[in-house]
């Protein structure tokens, strides 16, 4: 009910006051009454509506701030997401990456091992190849020193020596079986031993024969002819008069032969005493298997 329909109301109350009876001025008195309290009631609750519109109010703005932030918090999480999505993905392409580098590096690694594997097969079979060569020249070194002691027996403790050494066989024989002081004309008996020896070489062709000459350290004094001024002109002299005997015998591979002179320098014993100096003048016949399939092994391996 309105401000001015009370107002109307008290109006025609006082108006009426006088002429109505007192039963209806108690009814109206009671209306009014009435009036008031439900207007009273009716600001309180519009009061209590405004207060409530209040809250609300502040609820909205609250709930408004908290939507805002949440915006904001998932836009946060869509960013984190689409980040972690990339990271996933930057990680799998590295996975797929050093997985395929790996198999890459595993399977070149396998061949480099089985290539190693083959070559160190073969270099064991070329070593045992090789010990094998070195056993059969080492017997066939034994054999041919056998041999020479056998045929040149007659010629032992008359200055002829043989010893096998590194592999070699070497026959040494002093100038007092070989040749008179200062020549290099060979006697009888050193030419019957160059001859049993010669024999002896040409039942092994594949062997090499390097005849040394060697002298004391005596000068020789004036010219003994043919150029002979030095002991490294006569004990080449020496040594070339072995091969020339050497050559004559049938079958021997001349291939095989050479002649060196040493002079006084790779002497036996010190030429101080004339024990020495007698030790010193010899022939050396040094026979050597043959080295090339040797050597190539060696180069390969």
């Amino acid at each position: 009910m309105s401000i001015k329909r009370i107002c109307l109301g008290l109006l025609a109350v006082t108006l009426l006051s006088s002429c109505v009876t007192r039963k209806l001025y108690n009814e109206l008195d009671q209306q009014y009454k009435d009036t008031l309290a439900e207007n009273e009631k009716l600001s309180g609750e519009l009061d209590l509506m405004n207060s409530s519109n209040t809250d609300l109010e502040n609820i909205k703005r609250q709930l408004a701030d908290q939507l805002k932030e949440l915006q904001q918090e998932r836009s946060n999480l869509n960013a984190e997401i689409a980040a972690a999505q990339n990271k996933l993905k930057d990680l799998e392409s590295s996975y797929n990456n050093l997985e395929k580098h790996s198999a890459e590096t595993l399977k070149a690694e396998a061949a480099r091992l089985a290539k190693a594997k083959t070559e160190l097969e073969e270099k064991s079979k070329r070593v045992a190849e090789l010990e094998s060569i070195l056993a059969a020249n080492d017997k066939q070194m034994r054999t041919l020193k056998d041999n020479l002691s056998k045929a040149l027996n007659a010629f032992e403790g008359r200055g002829l020596t043989i010893e096998q050494k590194n592999g070699r066989v070497y026959v040494s024989m002093e100038n007092k079986l070989l040749f008179k002081s200062g020549s290099w004309n060979i006697s009888d008996e050193g030419k019957d031993a160059v001859v049993e020896l010669g024999k002896v070489l040409a039942d092994n062709p594949d062997i090499t024969v390097l005849i040394e000459g060697h002298t004391d350290n005596d000068k020789i004094l004036g010219n003994l002819g043919d150029g002979v001024k030095t002991n490294w002109d006569l004990s080449t002299k020496r040594a070339l008069t072995i091969v020339s005997i050497l050559e004559q015998t049938p079958s021997i591979d001349k291939r095989n032969l050479t002649a060196a002179g040493r002079s006084e320098f790779a002497p036996l014993m010190s030429n101080s005493t004339p024990e020495g100096k007698a030790k010193n003048r010899r022939i050396e016949v040094i026979l050597t298997p043959n080295l090339d399939k040797i050597n190539s092994m060696l180069n390969q391996l």
